[in-house]
């Protein structure tokens, strides 16, 4: 077995030192196949059956890429082959270390190999349209393959996911957050790792996207996004999936990060295959990657609420068509989810961190009350999200409108409203890229939305008298004072 293992490690020192041979163009097809076929020849694990053996090769396998991909002068880029191999390691293997190694090599050679980059002329003379473009590498490897069918595709590309098995995961990882105590196997912190890895590819992709959309108003670019496609699928509950998400979500508040003791109650069978070192290196990990995937889950809903803004401007401007199918809008569910169970409406403001998508939700659940329904078409400029923060506390701005008010929303829903409305005004207030947005949800100045915010608790008071301002609150209360005291 040891001498299979070493000739491995010359193999894979084969591999890497060929790159340094060949003082040649990446482009080069023969020196970059015969690294390819090399590299990709460290896997071949016929005739091994030490699981250690095979994880020795694997990790040989992930120096050689990096060596080659990343330190070598040049670099040779990565086939598909091997990016694809690199991603089946995340997904099945049963190695800590080994799922950290080719994580962290997947997010590099990303950044250094984009599947698209934004392009822009240094020629004054272009014409505006000519001035970005966005080149994709269609042959790029990606870990989407929306083609492949339940359990069709060969075994390269067995790993890949299609819509279904991304909210399968999903749903996996809402089981595993749900747990109290999480026996300690590998699959569980591995799935936290795809998530991970799966949306940073989302987000690359559609931020690139939107970036140029913005400057083309070409709406093909955003209807052939990663996420459109995805979300689009017929695979693919897109409701059950938000729920999904939102229930991570809230898991986030009520559901302290596992300390060492309970991470440590693992099973038995765990207890036996490990020792000591490894269990409490795996309860680290998973500590640290389930709060990194809570952040990701939100990356995840912040994608979706920027995608379907821009999908409401295209469809007002008449650039969307039958093609695009209708799938309502992700801050439409999450407020129907909300108002079903008001129980978890302080878990998920609190859970829910971007300042900009907290006032743009905040803003429609009031709407979803305070505002008079009407018939609007496909195209309609008219919407309950043209409501502004200034508007809203209008509701509060007399004794007689508060207690109107309350009748449709609690005065304890209002007091948590309100008060993180006006924090997530006070986080892009002090943001000076989203000042100008900020004016425009807001609907007015910081100073006078301040004011407004005093006088609706102390109408709310007035209505409630058994109302208790939450220390939350009162710290809201006391920062509005603050500021106009300044400002005076």
């Amino acid at each position: 077995m040891k001498r299979r293992s070493s000739e491995r490690r010359a193999t894979a020192a084969a591999a890497t030192s060929s790159c340094s041979q060949h003082q040649q163009k990446r482009h080069d097809n023969s020196n970059t196949g015969a690294w390819e076929e090399n590299t990709m020849a460290i896997l071949d694990s016929s005739g091994i059956k030490d699981s250690r053996d095979v994880q020795d090769d694997q990790l040989c396998f992930l120096e050689a890429v990096r060596s080659a991909s990343l330190a070598s002068d040049p670099p040779l880029a990565p086939s598909w082959r091997i990016l694809n191999a690199i991603f089946q390691i995340l997904v099945d293997c049963n190695s800590l270390e080994l799922m950290m190694a080719s994580y962290q090599l997947l997010i590099d050679l990303d950044k250094h190999y984009p599947r698209m980059y934004l392009s822009r002329s240094d020629n004054p003379e272009s014409s505006s349209s000519d001035v970005s473009k966005i080149v994709v590498f269609e042959e790029a490897w990606s870990p989407f393959n929306f083609e492949l069918g339940g359990e069709e595709g060969t075994s390269m590309d067995s790993c890949l996911f299609d819509s279904l098995r991304f909210s399968n995961l999903i749903e996996d990882i809402v089981e595993t957050v749900n747990k109290s105590n999480v026996d300690l196997v590998i699959k569980p912190v591995g799935n936290l790792l795809v998530f991970q890895y799966l949306i940073n590819v989302l987000e690359e992709d559609l931020s690139l996207r939107l970036t140029l959309y913005k400057e083309t108003s070409n709406w093909l670019l955003l209807r052939e996004s990663v996420l459109n496609i995805l979300l689009g699928s017929r695979k693919l509950n897109f409701k059950s999936l938000v729920r999904d998400c939102m229930s991570i979500l809230l898991k986030q508040c009520h559901h302290n990060i596992l300390n060492n003791s309970q991470l440590l109650r693992t099973s038995e069978d765990t207890c036996i295959q490990s020792n000591q070192d490894s269990v409490v290196a795996l309860a680290t990990a998973f500590s640290e990657l389930e709060k990194k995937t809570f952040i990701a889950v939100q990356i995840f809903l912040k994608l979706i609420m920027e995608f379907d803004v821009v999908r409401k401007q295209a469809d007002s401007l008449g650039l969307t068509s039958r093609l695009d199918s209708f799938r309502l809008p992700i801050l439409d569910i999450i407020v129907d989810e909300l108002t079903y169970d008001k129980d978890s409406l302080p878990q998920f403001l609190m859970a829910f961190s971007d300042p900009k998508w907290k006032l743009e939700l905040i803003l429609q659940y009031f709407s979803k009350y305070l505002t008079k329904s009407s018939v609007r078409t496909r195209r309609s400029n008219d919407t309950q999200n043209d409501e502004t923060l200034k508007g809203i506390l209008s509701n509060f701005s007399t004794a007689t409108k508060t207690k109107n008010t309350v009748k449709k929303v609690s005065s304890e829903a209002a007091q948590l409203l309100l008060t993180h409305a006006f924090q997530a005004c006070l986080c892009l207030v002090h943001g000076p890229k989203q000042i100008a947005s900020t004016i425009e949800r807001t609907g007015a100045t910081l100073p006078v939305i301040c004011n407004s915010l005093i006088s609706a608790f102390r109408n709310l008071r007035e209505v409630d008298e058994d109302l208790e301002i939450t220390s939350f609150a009162k710290e809201a209360l006391f920062t509005a004072a603050t500021v106009l005291r300044r400002k005076c």
